[in-house]
């Protein structure tokens, strides 16, 4: 076993207490009384058959939340640390400041606090306990919470009265709120704040409710806004943010003639002009582009390089493409994409020896764009891959570590959300070493979407037989085939897709492995003859496998066989693909680089890697014969050519 992994077990041996791993008390009896301790129902819970179980302190964190804030901090603080390797301690810590912050409790909440807790309801509780024992932190913390554009919750009522009425939030904080409440379209919390303003600054809001009517009126406003001026930055930065988005175009003509004028501190004057700049690249507004230019240069926004960078390469402007790569933070500009980037435009201008050595850098990088560079180089894939080997020993002493066992635990009860709590609380706090090990396990218990969302949090990105498991092979394989799509395609759509989860379900209502929407999966169910399997029977890995590859299909049929632009659809929906394509540049990393969503651009890009790495890890990691794209799709014309029907 390696030593760091024994170091860890050595502590975990004292929380369990001498107590056996195996034979615990019956499963059944604990979920009995789990549900009894939810519902505070304790004369129906049978404290003796649970007293060894390993998920017991399950039941005495329901009992001790019941008891807040009535329960001293001795109790609270003796739980925590009972329960330090599992994520009862954060629950209990985190009720505690809350019922505690609600009663006026601050010497009890102040004595459960470990820092500035999470959540913004108890920071307040926070903030407001240390009115008196830290007033200064109390004032800095409660006036971040303040400067935001939205309402905060009841709990932060307490604080802001009384810094308020300490003058620590003053009349100015008031008004720069008012302005950020305005940028954010809360139309309810700006008339409030602007209630709460004195008589010093109705003619600054004289300004705003005529800058609401019209945002063109940026330019006859007085420069001066509010007691010595102190609302003017403010006020035009919420007007210009407005102003740039309802019309880029005027909106640039207006701070031209009135930005020079005003004194503005830099972060509203730099906020107003990248808006401006990054809004005049995305709508095509060629007007000032040397002034546009110039903000890009200067603010060195990695955001803004990056729009730079795709504007140059849609005008097909080489040497710009080069000279604004260049610009890019050390880091970004090495990254395969921009690395790649700068070999096609020198190549384009004929510098093929520097060329080939940007695309070198670029190939050596598992990616879209490094397979991509790879392919101009005409060598193998760089997958960078990392065998991993786990011994026995240390196999068997991870099925002992508590937090797995209360993993299984949970899992046998039904309660796969906390038990997938106590895992990735786990992976989260492991060493590189523990990551690996508790990888394998996950592994060899099958647990999929465990296992991929584990080399995530453990940062095992070379680990490629755990990030890409051969999860749902068979149906990939046989789906695929009977579509007659690429199935390896098909695994790299539901990698990204789901992260291999089979009960995945997104905000917008996709379910299941391939994220299908309820409505397409009856569309195509009816067309298979197989019925609309309904919102829970499309959740069944095998059935979301064909819906999902028909789909797949007729996508790529529609763009006359090309997975490229298929994908693309498959995210963005084929109308918008439509649309895009009639508009597109020929060669195809333009075409990737001209999708107007930045999601789009990224998924594509995934999905096609991932498809490499799927084909290459069936041949036992070896990328030979593998291919980014085929022959046709990286020759193939991106533009109305590619539409079936036209």
């Amino acid at each position: 076993m390696l030593p760091s992994l024994r170091r860890w077990l050595a502590p975990l041996a004292v929380v369990l207490g001498g107590l056996p791993v195996t034979g615990q008390a019956d499963d059944r009896a604990m979920r009995d009384a789990l549900e009894a301790a939810r519902n505070g129902q304790w004369e129906a819970l049978d404290q003796a058959a649970i007293e060894d179980h390993v998920l017991a302190g399950y039941v005495d964190y329901h009992r001790l939340r019941e008891r807040l804030p009535e329960a001293e901090p001795d109790r609270v603080l003796a739980f925590i640390e009972r329960h330090a390797d599992s994520p009862l301690s954060d629950w209990m810590r985190g009720q505690a400041i809350a019922q505690y912050g609600h009663a006026g409790r601050s010497a009890w909440l102040l004595a459960v606090a470990d820092g500035v807790p999470d959540g913004t309801a108890r920071q307040c509780y926070y903030y407001t306990a240390l009115l008196d024992r830290d007033p200064a932190q109390a004032a800095r913390g409660g006036r971040e919470l303040w400067r935001v554009g939205r309402s905060q919750p009841d709990a932060c009522d307490r604080l802001f009265d009384t810094l308020r009425a300490r003058g620590e939030i003053t009349q100015d904080d008031i008004w720069a709120r008012m302005m950020l409440a305005w940028q954010s379209g809360e139309t309810g919390l700006m008339d409030y704040l602007g209630r709460q303003l004195n008589a010093d600054w109705q003619s600054a809001m004289a300004s705003v409710e005529r800058l609401r009517k019209d945002y063109a009126a940026v330019t006859q406003v007085p420069a001066c806004i509010g007691p010595d001026c102190r609302g003017s930055g403010a006020l035009f930065a919420a007007a210009m943010h407005g102003f740039t988005r309802a019309d880029t175009e005027a909106a640039l003509e207006a701070w031209r003639k009135i930005g020079p004028h005003l004194s503005l501190s830099a972060e509203h004057r730099d906020a107003i002009e990248h808006d401006l700049a990054f809004y005049a690249m995305v709508r095509d507004i060629d007007q000032h582009s040397a002034w546009r230019d110039a903000v890009v240069a200067r603010l060195d926004d990695p955001r803004l390089l990056e729009l730079r960078v795709r504007n140059a390469l849609a005008a097909r402007a080489w040497s710009e493409v080069v000279t604004w790569i260049h610009r890019m933070p050390d880091d970004t500009r090495r990254e395969a994409r921009w690395q790649y980037w700068v070999g096609r435009a020198l190549e384009r201008q004929g510098d093929t020896a520097t060329a080939r050595t940007a695309f070198a850098a670029a190939a050596g990088e598992r990616s879209f764009y490094g397979f991509a560079a790879a392919d101009r180089l005409d060598q193998p894939y760089a997958l960078n891959l990392s065998r991993q080997r786990i011994d026995a020993t240390t196999r068997r002493q991870v099925a002992e570590w508590p937090m797995v066992q209360r993993t299984e635990a949970l899992r046998r009860i039904g309660e796969p959300g906390l038990a997938n709590s106590e895992w990735y609380r786990a992976v989260a706090r492991a060493t590189p070493e523990q990551a690996h090990a508790l990888a394998d396990y996950a592994a060899q218990r099958g647990w999929l979407a465990e296992l991929v969302q584990t080399t995530i949090a453990g940062k095992l990105w070379d680990a490629l037989a755990w990030r890409f498991p051969e999860a749902y092979r068979d149906d990939f394989l046989h789906w695929g085939g009977v579509a007659g799509v690429d199935p390896y395609l098909l695994m790299g759509i539901a990698r990204r897709e789901s992260a291999y989860n089979p009960d995945a379900l997104s905000p917008a209502g996709a379910r299941g492995l391939m994220q299908l929407m309820p409505a397409t999966a009856a569309e195509l169910g009816q067309r298979l003859g197989i019925g609309d399997p309904g919102p829970y029977g499309v959740l069944d890995p095998a059935v979301n496998i064909r819906l999902g590859s028909r789909y797949l299909g007729e996508l790529i049929e529609r763009y006359r066989g090309n997975r490229l632009a298929a994908a693309a659809a498959y995210n963005a929906g084929p109308s918008r693909v439509d649309r895009w394509l009639r508009d597109a540049p020929e060669a195809f990393d333009l075409f990737v680089e001209s999708i107007p969503f930045r999601e789009t651009r990224q998924y594509v890009q995934a999905v096609l890697a991932y498809r490499v790495i799927f084909e290459s890890l069936s041949q036992g990691g070896n990328s030979e014969g593998v291919m980014l794209l085929s022959p046709a799709e990286k020759a193939a014309r991106y533009d109305r050519s590619l539409l079936a029907r036209h």
